[in-house]
């Protein structure tokens, strides 16, 4: 049986840090796309931004005002045709590095992969960090009603791809696999200094793959530069599963019409697949509604 040792430290514990994912031109490469993306947002030129100091989706604003006024923390859709650096996102979320990780995580083949999320973490506009949570399962639930989320599969595979230094995730080794404990369901949503928590230190290059379920947040300095690839792809069998987690973000609206024909003939057929999954989950699915509130 092949080796798996991403899966082996994702399952014990909840994430896998791997170190130089991309070469020094592929880094430049992705810098300079995401500098250009940012400087649109900023500028109002891109709607899709998550704003400041808004959590979780939907990141909305009043029509025909600039979406990044109140400050930004991340811009959304970067495999949208109306970006003009996408080209260069569908590149690298689809490239083969990516992708067989993701089949080592999810044990799969091409056949089984479903397109779903590829968003960019920037540096915010002032500090700004995310309570503790579960991207799927509420602060509310009960420890018997997390036990039985966190027993299935995850169905899917997540990253941040850090182009600098980035150690603004922190999370809780192991948590991935438990219900709460009594000190972290009392504790203050952003209480630092939890037990068991660490931060997740990359350097540019580097990703970090996570169970999004595993017990995480997020602190943001404004004074530190910050550019993260945060996306995921899913397992076909995961259905109304990941339906809610990747459908609450809009994809459904414009995935048709990504333009793969940038990719390679092997990436370009694999991308498409991908993308028919996809549909059909929306297809399938129907109103899913939102993971989290705040």
């Amino acid at each position: 049986m092949a080796k798996t040792p991403y899966l082996d430290a994702l399952n014990r514990d909840g994430f896998v840090h791997i170190p130089s994912l991309l070469t020094s031109s592929q880094l430049n490469t992705l810098r300079a796309a995401s500098a250009e993306t940012i400087a649109l947002a900023r500028a109002g030129k891109w709607p899709s931004v998550r704003t400041l100091p808004k959590q979780f989706p939907p990141w909305t604003v009043a029509p025909g005002t600039n979406p990044a006024a109140g400050g930004i923390w991340g811009v959304q859709f970067l495999m949208h045709p109306s970006l003009p650096s996408s080209p260069t996102f569908i590149s690298n979320y689809f490239s083969t590095p990516i992708v067989n990780i993701v089949k080592e995580l999810l044990q799969c083949d091409d056949e089984d992969l479903v397109l779903e999320l590829f968003n960019l973490l920037c540096r915010p506009d002032r500090d700004f960090e995310l309570r503790w949570h579960r991207d799927d399962i509420p602060a509310t639930a009960t420890v018997d009603e997390e036990l039985e989320r966190l027993s299935q599969p995850a169905w899917s595979a997540q990253w941040n791809l850090a182009l600098y230094d980035d150690e603004s995730l922190i999370v809780v080794p192991g948590s991935h696999i438990r219900a709460r404990t009594a000190v972290e369901r009392s504790a203050d949503p952003f209480e630092k200094g939890l037990p068991g928590e660490i931060r997740v230190k990359m350097k540019a290059g580097d990703v970090v793959f996570y169970n999004n379920n595993i017990l995480h947040r997020g602190a943001y300095k404004s004074t530190v530069e910050r550019m993260t690839l945060h996306g995921s792809m899913g397992h076909a069998e995961g259905s109304r599963l990941r339906a809610r987690n990747v459908l609450q973000h809009g994809i459904g609206e414009w995935v048709q019409d990504i333009d793969l024909s940038g990719l390679g003939e092997e990436e370009r057929k694999r991308a498409e697949g991908m993308r028919r999954r996809l549909v059909k989950l929306g297809a399938d699915s129907g109103d899913v509604g939102y993971s989290l509130e705040g």
